[in-house]
């Protein structure tokens, strides 16, 4: 069984719908890292991965720049109290 058939196995629409935010021209967009929960991965390096491989599959088969992926950074605080920025 491939990723995708346990994706639709084990996850609804509603899932991924909870997620979803749209910004003000009603684009539609998710979170890496709400989806890496969602999906069930632990470490981000290994999300991050699964991210670079999906936008080198798409280069790939469109034969065109990728404009749908967007790096985000934003501020989070850490246990110490520190603030640091990470990719979201």
């Amino acid at each position: 069984m491939n990723k995708v058939d346990i994706i639709k196995k084990n996850y609804s629409d509603k899932t991924f719908e909870d997620i979803r935010n749209i910004d003000e021209y009603g684009n539609e967009y998710w979170y890496a890292r709400e989806l890496q929960k969602i999906l069930e991965y632990k470490d981000w390096r290994n999300f991050e991965k699964v991210i670079k491989k999906a936008i080198i599959s798409a280069e790939n088969s469109n034969k065109i720049k990728i404009d749908w992926v967007v790096e985000v950074n934003k501020p989070i605080k850490t246990g110490k109290g520190k603030e640091e920025i990470i990719r979201n």
